[in-house]
């Protein structure tokens, strides 16, 4: 491990050494590269660094030790020696963590889609819950959420709705939502005050280029027509909608949110893309179903991940049964608790498979 840091400690200094030349940017292309490489290994830089330092002070506590006959400076020096033995086991735990392989789409916007699923209105008014959850969230962390089609019912639910989220590392974070969401609580419509059980699903799709999934021109239906449902003026009145109908898969997407037809046509086109990119994870996540089951679940869209019970105000995450007494506030975009625990129970289940091979 140490040998890997080493190396990566000297690249760095490559790298830094080149940013400070002159006519570093007349190369936009490989400014960016080299400015991307520096802040990915930044955090593993300081971490090494900081490191090093915890190991020096305690060669230097040892030395000060042996020469050292004070009582009081010794038992100073022996705190000093503790606090530096503590700090480098928990850096080298860090290190360990920060070496984990990356997943490529980490740095990645994301594309969210939130289908309604048992539960009738009460499953599409949940739905509309979960997108406020999602967008308070991505107003929190300064994050843009663009909607891409949505398809409201008349009480306020919504059965389907599909948005952008675009922002530093959003896919690091959010790709632990995919999954069954499950809702427990007393409709406002039931007159009886029984408790109904509602479910929703999430898929949370990286943002995916035109080189990362080739659609051919034959294999693609597009539609324009007029948008349906709420809309600002021209967008009920001219053909902007746009629906495509991919034959190979059959996945047909569909966008009516701006009035430019060009518009709601690349909007269709990246929810597409992302679809056929998230086709192919779940098939390579099968693939793996070994690799996958020592790790948080983040593939598979039929695992019920969480239940909301509002009547105890309480949330669970199954996968690491994880329980807070706190929902109004989660309800309202406050998940980092949530999500934290969960990539660090992922990156403890990828720590404990790596010492096993």
């Amino acid at each position: 491990m140490f040998d890997r840091l080493e190396d990566l400690l000297i690249r760095f200094e490559e790298i830094m050494g080149e940013l400070g030349e002159p006519n570093v940017t007349s190369n936009q292309e490989r400014f960016r590269a080299l400015m991307k490489e520096q802040s990915d290994l930044t955090p593993l830089v300081e971490a090494y660094r900081e490191y090093k330092k915890s190991k020096q002070a305690i060669e230097d506590s040892l030395s000060m030790l042996e020469e050292e006959s004070d009582e009081d400076m010794r038992d100073m020096l022996k705190e000093e020696l503790n606090s530096s033995k503590k700090s480098v086991e928990e850096l080298e735990e860090r290190l360990k963590i920060l070496l984990l392989p990356k997943d490529p789409n980490d740095d990645k916007n994301v594309i969210v889609e939130i289908r309604a699923g048992a539960g009738g209105d009460e499953a599409a008014l949940f739905a509309a819950q979960m997108y406020r959850l999602y967008v308070h969230y991505a107003e929190r962390q300064r994050w843009k959420v663009e909607t891409m089609n949505v398809d409201e019912i008349g009480i306020g639910g919504m059965k389907e709705v599909n948005f952008m989220i675009s922002g530093n590392n959003a896919y690091s974070k959010l790709k632990y939502e995919s999954g069954v969401h499950r809702v427990q609580r007393v409709p406002e419509t039931e007159s009886g005050g029984r408790i109904h059980t509602s479910t929703i699903t999430v898929a949370v799709m990286p943002e995916v280029e035109d080189v990362d999934v080739v659609i051919d021109d034959k294999d693609i239906r597009i539609d324009v027509m007029r948008a349906s449902g709420n809309g600002g003026q021209c967008v009920n009145t001219t053909d902007s909608a746009v629906r495509l109908t991919h034959y190979p898969t059959g996945i047909i997407v569909y966008s009516q949110t701006e009035k430019s037809q060009l518009q709601n046509k690349a909007k269709a086109f990246a929810l597409l893309r992302a679809k056929l990119y998230d086709i192919e994870q779940q098939k390579q996540h099968n693939a793996e179903a070994e690799l996958r089951r020592s790790q948080i679940g983040t593939g598979d869209r039929s695992e019920k991940i969480r239940t909301y019970n509002f009547p105890q105000g309480r949330v669970t995450d199954h996968r690491i049964k994880l329980t807070l007494y706190k929902l109004d506030s989660i309800m309202d975009g406050d998940i980092d608790e949530l999500l934290d625990s969960l990539i660090a129970a992922d990156q403890t289940a990828k720590l404990v498979k790596m010492n096993e091979q």
